[in-house]
């Protein structure tokens, strides 16, 4: 079965409890933690209660591995992965998402592939290695994550498929996804128009269906398939305006993915994917 969740990223700056709140409203059936400085997403009896209080089970943690949660539990990446690990766990939650390590961590680097399959067989949970992208200084190609941007060339067990970064980086969705094959156990459920490509950095994380991503084929591809990993909406909704402008951004994204999946799954009954 396909799990329809919800990241809390989707409403920053709004509170850890406005994303439970509003992925409620929405229609969500879980959420996704981004691990950030605000200190409720590092707690496990806090959002054990959010979860309880608006009936949301946690489908996955997001490890702080962005440039702007480097200092949260410390500065040590394995640290970094234990913990969110350990917090997964806790919390009943099956993934955890993670980043490539960036080039200047080298010995994290060399180590990452070996240190996230420890990891995951010593918590229980699946280390799933989302798809980033190149960078660019003016036309010149820039290696910013090691040992690949592209997981499909990391020896990892998971994979996070995000459209947004996809089209940053110039790829086609579809075909990305069947490159990663079983592999591919989580989604990251938006959209992107903008690739590096035409001298372009800004990671748009769209409403899907507003973007350039087959985002549509490759939800009723796995559909299709009998896939049964989760699509976590990762939208930018801060330039809605207002709370009711976000919940409804939050709705046509939930109700995307129930259509594409419906789609896909009659697709699959009647023998055309």
């Amino acid at each position: 079965m396909i799990s329809i969740g919800m990241s809390t990223s989707c409403v920053y700056p709004l509170s850890t409890e406005s994303a439970f709140r509003l992925a409620r409203d929405a229609g969500f059936d879980g959420i996704e933690v981004m691990v950030t400085n605000d200190p409720v997403t590092q707690d496990a009896a806090a959002l054990l209660y959010l979860s309880k209080t608006y009936g949301l089970p946690i489908l996955s943690i997001h490890a702080p591995v962005l440039l702007l949660t480097q200092l949260v539990w410390g500065t040590n990446p394995v640290r970094k992965l234990e913990r969110s690990a350990e917090l997964a766990a806790t919390l009943g939650a099956s993934t955890v998402v993670v980043h490539p390590p960036f080039r200047w961590q080298a010995g994290y680097a060399r180590r990452f592939e070996a240190t996230i399959r420890e990891l995951a067989g010593a918590h229980g949970v699946e280390f799933a290695v989302e798809n980033m992208f190149p960078l660019t200084l003016g036309k010149v190609g820039v290696r910013a994550y090691s040992p690949s941007s592209d997981p499909v060339f990391i020896d990892c067990d998971a994979i996070t498929l995000d459209f947004s970064h996809a089209a940053l980086g110039g790829r086609d969705s579809l075909e990305f996804a069947m490159a990663m094959g079983d592999r591919l156990r989580h989604v990251h459920l938006t959209d992107g128009t903008v690739s590096m490509r035409d001298g372009q950095l800004l990671d748009e994380h769209l409403v899907p269906g507003r973007g350039t991503q087959p985002v549509a084929e490759v939800v009723r591809y796995l559909a299709s398939t009998g896939w049964s990993g989760s699509l976590v909406a990762e939208v930018n909704t801060a330039g809605a305006g207002s709370e009711d402008g976000r919940l409804a951004m939050l709705r046509e994204t939930r109700e995307f993915a129930a259509s594409q999946i419906a789609a896909g799954r009659r697709g699959r009954r009647s023998g055309v994917s």
